[in-house]
């Protein structure tokens, strides 16, 4: 009798943090909060830019494409962990937890792509601002962004291809939400080849952008010194600051979780590492990017303050 296929095994158990009940609770109403302030702060950047004609530049694209990315991530699989808390042995279909695995993994792909373009698109305003629109055209924009797309879906989809398709009967996944690594560690086959593409394909998408990152903003920086403002220095010093915070937290994570050597079993700091870069940081990316930048306060105002005032 051959072994079993994937058909075996119909859904998951995923184990979360059901073995700390008290700590459950807690972890409940943190997610919630965030969740919310992630909801609502990435909701309300795409209605801004999408609604005010003056937030439509190549900066303002970059921000409603990534609050959209941001949007997806979230719900991908952080309303099924809210839910999850109530269950002492929380459960997933087979193919619900496929979708959200590969769903997860390309816009992943996308927002490590789609930093590193608005890094670019940031020295070009701040280095070049009298040919900033002949070098950030909206041809160029948005075919960056389908480039970014394109990569994702093309890594996603070998990543499918890779998909193991014998379990044994294992079906407990020791994570929050279905996760490409502890996924792998379930299978009965032989997944050095999956595993290895794996490996491959996070360093050339994580390494050369936090890279070229890093090397913007340094040149960034180096522009700004020539500033003679110091209102203005403060201004883009913490603008910068606070993008690379982001960026830090976002890649930081990504990568102790995906360049590192990989364990057998999913470890508790696996679970917090992917929470960091799933949950924590589509919250964050509003606050930073957008929420606090005078111009979409001003938009807030523009379409908001007229309707509160009739």
């Amino acid at each position: 009798m051959g072994p079993p296929n994937d058909t075996t095994v119909t859904e998951f158990i995923l184990i979360g943090l059901s073995e700390h009940p008290t700590g459950q609770s807690v972890f409940f109403w943190f997610l919630l909060l965030t969740y919310l302030i992630s909801f609502l702060g990435n909701g309300l950047i795409i209605i801004l830019i999408i609604a005010d004609s003056h937030l439509h530049s190549p900066m303002y694209f970059f921000l409603c494409i990534l609050s959209s990315v941001d949007l997806i991530l979230s719900n991908n699989a952080l309303p099924e962990i809210l839910v999850h808390c109530f269950f002492d042995r929380p459960t997933v279909s087979f193919y619900r937890c496929l979708g959200q695995m590969y769903v997860g993994l390309s816009v992943v792909v996308i927002e490590c792509l789609l930093l590193a373009i608005m890094a670019y698109d940031r020295f070009a305003a701040i280095c070049q601002p009298l040919h900033y629109m002949q070098i950030m055209s909206w041809r160029f924009c948005t075919s960056l962004v389908s480039v970014c797309v394109l990569l994702a879906l093309l890594n996603t989809l070998i990543n499918v291809l890779l998909r193991p398709t014998d379990f044994c009967g294992r079906n407990v996944i020791n994570h929050f939400a279905c996760e490409l690594q502890s996924f792998l560690k379930l299978a009965c086959t032989d997944t050095h080849v999956a595993e290895l593409f794996m490996q491959v394909t996070s360093f050339f998408i994580l390494i050369p952008p936090f890279g070229f990152i890093v090397v913007t903003y340094m040149r960034i920086v180096f522009a700004v010194l020539h500033i003679r403002s110091t209102q203005g220095r403060k201004k883009a010093f913490s603008t910068c600051s606070s993008h690379i915070a982001v960026v830090s937290v976002f890649y930081g994570t990504i990568m102790i979780m995906y360049l590192k050597p990989q364990a057998k079993a999913a470890s508790d700091q696996d679970k917090v590492m992917s929470l960091m870069y799933g949950v924590f940081t589509p919250m964050l990316n509003p606050l930073i990017y957008s929420l606090r930048n005078r111009d979409v306060k001003g938009a807030f105002w523009r379409i908001f303050g007229r309707k509160i005032s009739k």
